[in-house]
Order: C-alpha cells, then structure tokens, then sequence
C-alpha cells in the first residue's frame, strides 16, 4: 500500500502557496470580514436578517490597505447613497418593475452628483439590492445602520489585521517575464546558425510581441504590490521597494521592445537568405554565444530587481556583472567576425548592423551605473513632489531630523542592487 504521507505533505505545501496567492486571499479575508459584520449586525440591530452588513463589508474590504484606505470612504458613500435611494423608494411605491427602473436612473444620477467616481455602478447595485429585502425590514433605519456596521467592521479589518505585502507575488512576475524573455533569446539564437524558414522566423517575431500582453500582467500585478507597501506599518522602506521594482520592470519592458525588433530583424534576413544560412557558421556562432549571454544577463537583472536581502542581492549583482561582461565580450568577437564578412559581401549589411545596436541597446538598459543613476534619478524625483505637495509637513520633518531643506534624499542612497527587504 503507498505511503499518503508524501501526498499529504505535498497538498499542505501546495495549500500554503495558494494561501499566499492574491485572490485566495482576498477571497478568505472578504468572508471573514463580511460573516465578522454579520455577527456584529445581528447584536446591534433590530432587523432578523441583516444583510446589508455583509454586503458593505464585502464592497470595502480590498485586498491592500492603500486601496481600504483611499477607496473605502467611497465605497460607503456609494453603498449608503444606494441605500438610501433604496429605503425612499420602498416606503412610497414598494418593487415593481417601473420602481425598478426609476431607482436605478436615480441612483446612477445622484450617484455622479455625489463624486463617487469609479463607484457610480455600485450606487445603483446596492439601491437595486437593498429595495429587494427593506420589504420585509422592520424599521427602514436599520439598513443605515447595517452598512455603517459592514463599512466599520471592513475598514477596521484591514486596518487591525493589516494585509499582505505582495512584493513576493510581483517579483516571481517579474522573473517568470525575464525568463521567458531569455527562452525567446535562446530560440532566436538557435536560428542564427541554420537556413531559417521565414514561417520559423516570423513565430518568433510573433511570439515577441505577445510579450507585450505578459508585460501588462506583470503590470498589473506590481500595481497591487505598490499599493500593498503604501501606508503599510510593517514596511519601513516603501518607496524605496516601489521604485526598485517599478523601474525594474520598465527596464525589462524596453528589452522585450527591443527583443521585438530583434526577431523583426531576424525575419527580415530570413526573406532575403531563404535557401541558405542566416549567416556563416563562425558568425552564426559568435551571435548565438552573445544573444546566450544577453538571455542570462535578463534573469540575472530580474533576480538582482527582486532579491530580498542584501546577501543575494550582491550575489545577483555579482552575476549581473559577469553576465554583462561576458556579453560585450562576445559581442567585440561577433563584431569583428561581421565587420570582415561584410567587408567581403555586404548583403544586407544594415540588418546585421542593426543586430548589433539592438544588442548594444539591451546591455546599456541593464548596465549597473545606468541602473544606479536611474535609481538616484527617480529618488530625487519623488522626494521634490512629495516636497511640492507637503511643504509644511517636509519642512517639519526636516527639521525633526537635522536635514538640510532642499538637500533631497540626503546621503543615503541606494546602489544598483534589489529592494533590500522588500520582499517579506
């Protein structure tokens, strides 16, 4: 009989990973907080069934706190209006089907009127949901009260028990977009040393510009990692971490730009050389070795953007740079061998011309000092808007601190490794 315990502890490891997922749990924490409203509904209110509670908390409860925060008051504004449109409506004419219509053309109307912004909708869902169940409520007043209860207990539940920080999330994103980035590489690498079919070509060519739909997911998913590190008490670094990332990741977008016009470069040379090689075996050669080391470097810089600690993040610093060295290395080699092949043949010189400088573009994107600078650039940046927008509270803290006003950032400043414990 096999041993279950093997499959057990595997179903445990695989139940906490998708604990840390973002939808399970947003998923877990929504219920909680909505049956948490519930409970506190049933004890302070005189309606049976209060079901407004839960679903108020339900509307407020995000999945970080920035997003509670700053979306939380309009959430209730809008389930309130609704509401309350809802109780009007119920007391004078009760649910019909012309009733219906003119609640949602109210609430969709005071709704703009009461700057809800993106929650306009939600206005006239709560009015359509509440108008369905104050039939049967005993004093229309409750559902008021309900929803300040679920609104309370949404916003406190995320306050006391603070949400995840989804670095960890947004950083595996990063590196699945850098590794995917280096099979691509590899696979034009690969057609460098053969007689290409332009149909192979183009499937690159197409496969690099799906790349701008996984770059709109990581995308997405850094955004919900940035709102998770602002305002967040167990963060002590935040914008540090959002700008390490934030510019990591557009890093990594100009690669896979400039990724595309490597297979588009590839394809082209693929029509004119269609019954022979791209390029002679040394040079066929040569490219490859450097477009390896080009892919290597991806994941190295990806790996350095996410490390979570300064350990590894010099090691991946240390294997950026040997990447990047290794890379110009090969690149001067496959230059040189270009440079005498068309000198005796200069078929399509530009195309291999371009090669190069597509080339030449990704290694300065992903250069140390480059990075650095950049870093030091966007520090200096956000430290002048927040400085614009907050004049008084800056200058106090200057002087709390012994900072010179206008002295930026102050010494510290950040080198071209990762976010130092942003991931947690």
């Amino acid at each position: 009989m096999p041993d279950a315990r093997p499959r057990r502890s595997g179903a445990v490891a695989g139940l906490l990973r998708r604990r840390r997922d973002p939808v399970v749990a947003q998923t877990l924490r929504s219920s909680a907080a909505a049956t948490l409203s519930y409970v506190v509904a049933l004890q302070l209110s005189s309606e049976p069934v209060p079901l407004t509670a839960p679903l108020t908390a339900l509307l407020v409860v995000q999945v970080t706190l920035y997003s509670t925060l700053t979306t939380g008051i309009r959430r209730v504004n809008a389930v309130v209006v609704g509401v309350l449109i809802a109780i009007g409506f119920s007391v004078l004419v009760g649910l019909s089907w012309w009733s219906l219509g003119l609640v949602i053309i109210a609430a969709l109307v005071v709704g703009r009127l009461a700057r809800v912004e993106e929650f306009v909708p939600e206005v006239a869902i709560s009015a359509m949901l509440v108008l369905g169940v104050t039939q049967v409520a005993d004093t229309a007043w409750d559902r008021v009260l309900e929803t300040l209860i679920g609104a309370v207990v949404g916003l406190l539940f995320n306050t006391v028990l603070v949400p995840p920080v989804w670095v960890a999330s947004a950083g595996d994103s990063i590196e699945d977009l850098a590794r995917r980035m280096r099979r691509l590489l590899l696979g034009i690498g690969d057609e460098l040393t053969r007689t290409t079919p332009v149909e192979r070509a183009a499937e690159k060519l197409h496969e690099a510009r799906r790349l701008d739909n996984d770059v709109a997911e990581v995308d997405a998913a850094l955004r919900q990692a940035e709102d998770s590190l602002r305002l967040n008490p167990r963060v002590k670094e935040g914008l540090l971490n959002r700008i390490v990332l934030r510019t990591g990741l557009d890093t990594l977008e100009i690669c896979a730009v400039v990724l595309r016009v490597i297979a588009r470069t590839v394809t082209d040379l693929a029509k004119h050389r269609r019954d022979e090689d791209l390029f002679p075996r040394r040079v066929g050669s040569a490219l490859q070795d450097v477009l390896g080391h080009v892919a290597d470097a991806m994941v190295s810089f990806a790996v350095l953007v996410t490390s979570g600690d300064s350990g590894n993040a010099d090691a991946a610093e240390a294997r950026l740079a040997g990447d990047l060295s290794a890379a110009r290395a090969s690149r001067d080699t496959a230059a040189d061998l270009l440079l005498e092949g068309v000198q005796r043949s200069p078929r399509q010189w530009q195309l291999h011309g371009a090669l190069l400088t597509e080339i030449d573009r990704i290694l300065d994107e992903m250069d140390l000092d480059h990075r650095s600078r950049r870093l030091m650039e966007e520090l200096d940046r956000h430290t002048r808007e927040q400085r614009a927008r907050r004049p008084r509270l800056s200058a106090l803290r200057d002087r709390a601190t012994g900072r010179r006003p206008g002295g930026g950032d102050g010494a510290r400043r950040p080198a071209a490794s990762g976010s130092g414990g942003g991931r947690r």
